[in-house]
């Protein structure tokens, strides 16, 4: 198995326990893949994932491959609320955690009669949308037929006139624009879709399906930071017996009369194996000399660098935390349009919308006089924009400390001190081009937003984690984990879980 991130330690575990002898090699030093921690001082942060959507995934894991179910291994909270937004106007609304009654209600007590009853009406299209899309796109291999799932728009999307002519949502801008209309609607809903990576002027309608999971199967934070779920998916695969090599890069895939039938290593070493679960299928191809991965009408791999990145700055901060304070804070653009240039001119916006992070958890701070708290932003990766370049990394984290002073006034005067970690640092640790970060599958737009399958056209080869199917996220990689342990175990006739 070549990486050790979430998605192949979910795959390694089951194929463990179905009596495969599973290796695992990854080049850095470490699991996890994007899921780290930084350390420093007594203070800790997490600089991927924040927080755990769908545990139902990770409860799976544990349930299939052990006695000792997750909540057994690691501490989950639900955070209550959800988030805090602040808006460009200055209004600021808390969503408690996975009450759509009592969404409706803050949204009307906050932004004004009306406003409540028309989220909380999308969200029930969303669930519609979700219901028509949960299958084939994370319980299931990617269907043969895939094109279904292209053509088809999941979203039941309110029919709006507009030129003497009725239309349907197409976008999720659409979708905001048509059926919110407020701009602060607008905003929270386009938010989901910037946290993961996705322009919501080309996304299709059914992102609306990300809202929606938060209402739904609420948010969850991991005692010890979402790094201590890394730790127990690791531990669980020790346990199975599956072995880890650190520090050991795989530069190619060995055949074997036309399948995979092993790995070499950097140092020159071959390691012969029946069958070899890889990395993401865009860096896969790479090992794997003169042959092509996916056919002309399958789902190819996108380059991985024209996905976008994130910036995380960890602030380690004096003074205790408020009692009252919400673990997440989302502080918006107040400049929409230059918020999307991410997309389009491959810059990173001067006033970011800036997820900010405070989780109450002792672990991460040295003591109750300090607080330790991450900012989180979009922006373009490496591949189209130069975090090395002087001053690059260090102005853009100016910037969104600016923003996120907006919602906690008198930041700066706390911070001890910062850590900035750009799409750069992400490369390294993940590997992925540019440092991108993989966007979730999404249904409809021609197939644009699919991953592609689990198995390559190579027998005995296949791929895991976010840049393959079922996409990014920490729920999606774990999936995709289940996914490939299946077509391994009972072969090209699984169809998923039941």
């Amino acid at each position: 198995m070549i990486g050790a991130g979430m998605g192949a330690m979910a795959a390694a575990a089951r194929l463990a326990v179905a009596g495969h002898r599973v290796t695992v090699y990854e080049r850095t030093e470490t699991y996890g893949g994007a899921v780290r921690r930084f350390e420093r001082d007594g203070f800790a942060f997490d600089t991927g994932p924040g927080l755990l959507p769908l545990p139902a995934v990770y409860r799976d894991l544990f349930i299939k491959t052990g006695k000792e179910p997750l909540e057994a291994c690691v501490e989950l909270v639900q955070v209550d609320p959800s988030a805090r937004h602040l808006f460009a106007d200055g209004t600021a609304v808390s969503l408690p955690n996975a009450s759509r009654a009592g969404v409706v209600a803050a949204l009307d007590e906050a932004l004004g009669a009306g406003t409540g009853d028309r989220w909380g009406d999308f969200l029930v299209r969303a669930r519609e949308a979700w219901d028509r899309t949960r299958r084939p796109l994370l319980e299931e291999p990617l269907w043969p037929n895939w094109q279904v799932l292209a053509e088809r728009e999941p979203y039941p999307a309110v029919p709006h006139k507009r030129l003497l002519r009725t239309r349907r949502a197409g976008t999720l801008a659409e979708v905001g624009a048509w059926e919110l209309r407020d701009p602060r609607l607008i905003a929270l809903l386009e938010s989901h879709a910037l946290a993961s990576g996705l322009d919501p002027r080309v996304a299709p309608a059914s992102a609306a399906v990300l809202p929606y999971l938060e209402h739904a199967f609420g948010t969850w934070y991991v005692r010890g930071g979402i790094r201590e779920l890394a730790r127990a998916v690791y531990e669980r695969c020790v346990a199975r017996k599956v072995e880890f090599g650190f520090g050991a890069e795989v530069t190619a895939v060995v055949e074997k009369d036309g399948r995979a039938a092993g790995v070499e290593l950097a140092d020159g070493t071959v390691v012969e194996a029946d069958l070899v679960v890889g990395t993401g299928p865009w860096r896969l191809g790479d090992l794997v000399h003169g042959r092509e991965l996916y056919a002309a009408e399958e789902v190819e791999p996108g380059p991985e660098g024209m996905a976008t990145g994130r910036v995380v700055v960890c602030l380690a901060l004096r003074g205790a935390r408020e009692a009252d304070a919400a673990h997440r804070t989302v502080v918006h653009a107040p400049d929409r349009q230059a918020e999307l240039d991410v997309f389009g001119l491959g810059e990173p916006p001067a006033r970011p919308t800036v997820r900010i992070d405070r989780p109450d958890d002792p672990a991460l701070r040295p003591d109750d006089g300090h607080e330790s708290v991450v900012l989180t932003a979009t922006v373009p990766s490496q591949s189209v924009y130069d975090w090395t370049a002087a001053g690059a990394a260090d102005g853009f984290a100016d910037a969104m400390v600016s923003a996120a002073e907006r919602a906690l006034p008198g930041l700066r005067e706390r911070i001890l001190w910062r850590e900035v970690r750009t799409p750069v640092h992400t490369h390294e640790e993940t590997g992925a081009e540019g440092g991108g970060v993989p966007a979730p599958a999404l249904a409809a737009a021609e197939g644009t937003f699919l991953h592609p399958s689990n198995s390559t056209r190579v027998p005995g080869l296949f791929t895991a984690g976010g840049w393959s199917h079922p996409g990014g996220g920490l729920a999606h990689a774990g999936m995709s984990g289940a996914l490939v342990a299946g077509l391994i175990v009972e072969g090209p006739e699984f169809r998923g879980s039941q």
